[in-house]
């Protein structure tokens, strides 16, 4: 009789441990107040001011914004939030390995990468553009590109396009970084720079650069920018909900405002999801 109220104790003690192990198996809860001890992880370009930005006080950028409030509504908080960076020619290559669980990285949506990778969105629609000096009134259509000074950075073909569809005579300089360009545009080494109109109006909101520069409007081409994750991932719906949310209750302009409003950048309404513009 005694040794079964040993053994029944010891049963009685052995499923109280069970049970607290079982309740201690998951992840370590690291004290976001979504109740999610989980992390995730999340690319975005460490080296586009205004769109997606690492500095010495943290991320900052459109890109970052829209990041962390998709993040948000998946139950994660942004202390849960691991940054990667996500280099253009990685992109694909992070998600197929599971390196990042999406990217928010102005990754627009091709026919191509849609082979590769899935998209939510688009969140943003972009254009190619050109940012010229504010005092210069002799570029007023793509076509007054010719016989000037274009610039882009190196390995970009977006100058190319440029001459190669709307300003054939157009002298085309490549400089390493978009910095480069703009300093070059500043002192009059060149006379117009091209990227994606979102891009540009980013770096033209710097502080050091502010008022200095002009967009020219020309929305030249459409880039749907998408939120890349693995091919077959459900995540893909549960963002455009996420994104949805975010244009209904005013977040996205807010964000708009915040990182391109001092370049002067006219934006259109957030994209509906799965509009794609050609």
């Amino acid at each position: 009789m005694k040794l079964r109220k040993i053994t029944a104790a010891s049963a009685a003690v052995l499923a109280l441990s069970v049970a607290a192990t079982a309740c201690s198996s998951g992840k370590k809860d690291d004290g976001g107040s979504s109740g999610n001890g989980d992390k995730i992880t999340i690319g975005i370009k460490f080296d586009q001011p205004g769109v997606g930005q690492k500095t010495p006080q943290g991320y900052s950028g459109f890109d970052v914004d829209v990041a962390t409030y998709v993040a948000k509504k998946l139950g994660y908080d942004a202390n849960q939030i691991e940054w990667k960076e996500s280099k253009s020619a990685d992109r694909e290559t992070m998600l197929k390995r599971g390196d990042v669980d999406f990217i928010v990285a102005s990754y627009s949506i091709t026919p191509e990468r849609q082979q590769l990778v899935d998209f939510a969105g688009p969140y943003l629609l972009a254009h190619q553009d050109v940012l010229l000096r504010a005092d210069d009134n002799s570029i007023k259509a793509p076509a007054d590109l010719n016989n000037k000074k274009l610039c882009s950075v190196t390995g970009s073909t977006s100058a190319q396009n440029v001459h190669d569809k709307l300003a054939p005579k157009a002298q085309l300089q490549e400089y390493p970084t978009y910095s480069a360009c703009l300093n070059g545009l500043q002192n009059g080494a060149i006379d117009a720079l091209t990227t994606d109109d979102d891009i540009l109006a980013g770096y033209a909101a710097q502080s050091q650069f502010k008022g200095k520069f002009k967009l020219g409007g020309f929305k030249m081409t459409n880039e749907n920018y998408g939120i890349g994750v693995k091919k077959g991932s459900d995540l893909k719906d549960k963002i455009n909900k996420a994104l949805e949310e975010m244009s209904s209750d005013g977040s996205w302009q807010k964000a708009v405002d915040a990182n391109f409003g001092p370049a002067n950048y006219k934006n259109e309404p957030a994209p509906k999801i799965g509009d794609i513009k050609s």
